[in-house]
Formats: structure tokens, sequence, C-alpha cells
């Protein structure tokens, strides 16, 4: 009787060695291969240190199966479609079955499917171990609930791993959310001494991708001088261990700080390895656990940061296989406006958003409230078709694959799907940005000011906004109160605010 011949797919976010598809691996007859597609590149305006760190950690990745002896074919380069390249393979060696890891992207996985129906060969799609909720059981979960919500979801997972439990199943300290605790800014000198996070200088392989990136993607956006990511399993942990030991100490306080020339705070700048596959979320959360007993850090920055990893990120990807398509195509308030050019500059006289896209387009990465609160909560604000800005921040962000990227973007920063798992629109105005950075000290634009030369963007839109939405906002318990000034304001006010936000939303690349 013959074996089974099966072509067995890595793509460039599951480098894991121990990847479910690698464990139905037989030397005997099974070969391996992983394609470089410049489409996956291109169908975004990817920013050059995410197509590096891709392209790098995909050969760092490659040469280590080859170290191995496993049998490989290493597709280098292509303009082609990953469909194609398969394509094509399957018209020359014969094999049975296309095995792989569900994709993280929808669209991948669909063109897969359309692929082994074409071809007339088995396709097996494994399920994603590396995550620890299956699509199939956060289905079961959401089945028959009125609400889905982040922090049901939640409990859930720490009950069921067993995290941060009790001998008598409760939440240790008496709580289960800290989040009230941990939304601190800066003290009003700065954040002083920041221990820097693990940075890595690229080696022969890194170089040989920045010197191809530099030449075959030079328009893209981004800069590649200051590329120190790590690209491999070995760089990873280290990067791991120097959070733990020296950042997350002051990671849950300042969270949600912000402050000018100052991109990474005190995060962990450790999700572009977690999205590879680099690291595990099991060992990352077992990590910060015993350095918390270790060093006897506070709780609330503890329990914050389990629940970014075993929460949050757990929920976005469950959300995005529950919903797609249809996510992707969502626009609740029917917004249209094109998203500014300075998006991919920096060249804007708001001061917040120059930080934040300014750092972005440097090193790829902003923190979750500059995402959510600076470049996030303006595009809302400025009604700009929501499908335009899930696409820049899948393009710009070195951490971003759809499955995280489009729920956090479409369904949490611009409220597209109308609050499908998100109690309200994060919508807020320059007076929280002031109150949380030390970006309006050196603005043009006055956060207190709602209309006229000096008025602040973002708070011109805010309240825009507000009045415009006014009765959608006060019927929901958790945005009655926004409205409060704004049933405050004379008539005259309410046109002042909204005639110039009629200006600005038509000029907005002159902002």
């Amino acid at each position: 009787m013959s074996q089974t011949k099966k072509l067995i797919l890595i793509l460039g976010d599951q480098l894991d060695h121990q990847s479910q598809a690698l464990s139905v691996f037989n030397s005997e007859c099974d070969e391996i291969i992983m394609i470089e597609s410049s489409f996956e590149a291109e169908y975004v305006w990817s920013h050059q240190a995410k197509i590096v760190l891709f392209l790098s950690a995909m050969r760092h990745f490659a040469k280590e199966l080859n170290d191995k002896n496993y049998p490989l074919t290493y597709i280098k380069e292509s303009s082609h479609s990953i469909v194609e390249n398969l394509r094509s393979h399957f018209q020359t060696k014969q094999y049975d079955e296309l095995v792989c890891v569900e994709p993280g992207e929808w669209r991948l996985k669909q063109d897969l499917v359309k692929l082994a129906s074409e071809l007339n060969i088995k396709l097996v799609m494994l399920g994603d171990q590396h995550f620890y909720c299956s699509t199939e059981q956060f289905k079961t979960w959401v089945a028959n609930k009125k609400e889905i919500r982040l922090e049901y979801f939640y409990r859930h997972m720490r009950k069921t791993h067993h995290i941060l439990i009790d001998a008598d199943g409760e939440p240790v300290g008496g709580k289960w959310n800290f989040d009230d605790q941990n939304r601190k800014a800066f003290p009003k000198k700065g954040p002083g001494l920041i221990n820097p996070p693990a940075q890595f200088k690229p080696d022969q392989i890194t170089q040989e991708v920045i010197d191809f990136v530099k030449q075959r993607y030079a328009s893209h956006p981004g800069a590649l001088e200051y590329f120190a990511w790590p690209v491999n399993r070995e760089q990873a942990l280290i990067a791991l261990d120097e959070f733990v030991e020296h950042r997350l100490i002051h990671f849950g306080i300042y969270q949600d700080a912000m402050w000018s020339e100052t991109p990474f705070a005190w995060h962990s700048l450790l999700s572009c390895a977690l999205n590879l596959k680099l690291l595990n979320p099991r060992e990352v959360i077992q990590a910060a656990i015993n350095a918390w007993k270790k060093h006897h850090l506070d709780l609330t920055t503890i329990e914050g940061f389990v629940r970014q990893i075993i929460g949050w990120r757990e929920f976005v990807r469950g959300m995005y296989f529950l919903d797609m398509p249809k996510m992707a195509e969502d626009n609740f308030f029917d917004h249209h406006n094109q998203l500014p050019k300075w998006y991919w500059t920096g060249d804007t006289k708001m001061r917040c958003m120059q930080d934040a896209i300014g750092q972005t387009l440097k090193y790829g990465y902003a923190h979750h409230i500059q995402r959510l609160m600076i470049t996030g909560n303006f595009a809302l604000l400025a009604e700009m078709l929501p499908q335009e800005v899930c696409s820049w921040y899948l393009a710009v962000y070195v951490d971003a694959i759809e499955w995280v990227e489009l729920p956090n973007t479409a369904g949490m920063a611009l409220f597209a799907n109308g609050g499908r798992f998100t109690s309200k629109p994060y919508v807020a105005s320059g007076a929280y940005i002031k109150r949380m950075s030390n970006y309006c000290q050196s603005c043009t634009y006055k956060p207190e000011i709602r209309f006229g030369e000096n008025a602040c963007p973002v708070s011109n839109l805010y309240w825009n906004f507000l009045i415009k939405h006014q009765k959608m906002l006060e019927s929901n318990p958790r945005t009655s109160l926004m409205t409060a000034h704004v049933r405050k304001m004379d008539d005259q006010e309410k046109l002042d605010i909204v005639g110039h936000a009629k200006y600005l939303l038509k000029n907005l690349d002159e902002l």
C-alpha cells in the first residue's frame, strides 16, 4: 500500500517548530514548502520594516529546518502569489495532500480551499494550537449570548486554564480586573529613565534581506536604519526575558501613558514575536507570573499583562473568524473620507499625530493607546472610510496580521461594526490626549478650544461627533454622560463647532 504524499505549507506567520503541520510530517515521502511572495508585501503598501521582519524570520526558520535535514523547497523573492506558486509546484510534482495550519487571514484560507478544489487534491487545514482557544471553542462560547464582551470571555479563559486563580477557584487578589489602576500618565517631569527593550543587530541573513527590501520596495513607507526586531526563536526568548526581568515592573501602571520621543515606554514589544509564532503565549504568561513571584511585582501589572495575552489577543482572533468576511465590509457610521496623505508621512501640525505616526514610520511600532486613542480616534472622528484605515494599520505595523489587526481597527477603534463586541465608540477630545501625554505642550492647536483658528482638530471633531450622534449616545448608559455638555451648549456654539468641523473634514490634508 503506497504512502500518502503530503506537501506541507509553512506560512510566514507560522514559524513554530512545534507546529501541528510539522507534527504530521513523514520524512520518507513528504516535503515542506515556504514561499516569499511579493503579493503579500504589496496588496497593502507595507512598511519596509514589516517586510524585512517577515522575510528575515522566514529565512532564519528555513535555515533551522535545513539544519535538521527536513526536505524543504524555499521559494525566494517570488513575484507570484502563494497560491500561484503552489499551483505551479503541484503541476511539477505529485502529492496527495496539501497540509497547513489554519492561516491567520480569511482571504488566504479561502484561496487555499479554492486551489485544492481546482486541483482536486485533499486539503488538510489543521487547527492552530499556538492559541489557547480554538475557533470552534470560541464559537461554542459565543453561542446564544446576547452580548459578546471581552470581560466574560477573559474570566472564562482564566478559569479554564487556571491562570491567576486561587485554591478556591477565585481570582487571585479578589478581583478579575485591575484595569482602573493601570491608566496613569507619566509624571509632569516625564517618564524618567526607562529600561530599554532588547534589540538585535542585523546578522548576515537580516542584512541581505534589508539590502533586498531597500532595492525591491524602495517606494514603500518606513525606515530600516532602526531595524532591531527579534527574527528567530533565540532572539525572541531573549526579548521575553529582558521584558519580564527589567520592564514588566512598570508596564501596568503606565501602559496607557504617552510621551514625545518615547516610542516604547515600558511596553513588552513581544507582539511581533508572538504573532510570528517565535514565542508561545503559554510561555509568555508563565514567564510573567514567574517574574511576579520572583520580584514581588504588583498584581495589577501582572493581571493587566495576562489580560492582553489570554484575554484580548484570543478574543479578537475568535471574533475575526466568527465575523469574516462581514467584519471587513462593515461601515456603521457610513464614513467615506479618504485617509489624509500625512498618515503616510507624519507631516501634520498636530503634535500627537506627528509623534505617533513618526515613530510608526521609524520603527513600525506604536503602542495600543497610540493606535486606539491617537491615530484610531482621529480616523473615527474625521469620518474616514474604515477599509482605508484598516489597510493603513495592516501596512504600517510590524505585528499586524489581519486576524489581530482588523478586529482592533474596525471593531474597536472605528466602531465600524456598530458595537458587535464593544459597548461604546472609543472617542475622546484633545483633553484626554493632554492628560495622558505631553504632546499638547508643544502643539500649535489648543485642546481646550473647540472651534476657530487655534482649535484642536481632535477636540472640534470630538464635539462634532457628539452633536451628530447625540441621540444614539444618550441611549447607551456607557456614553450618556458624554453628551451632558452638549445639552448645556447654546445653539450658536453648536453651529460654530459644526461649521468648523465641516471645514476640517473638507481639508484633512491641510491639518
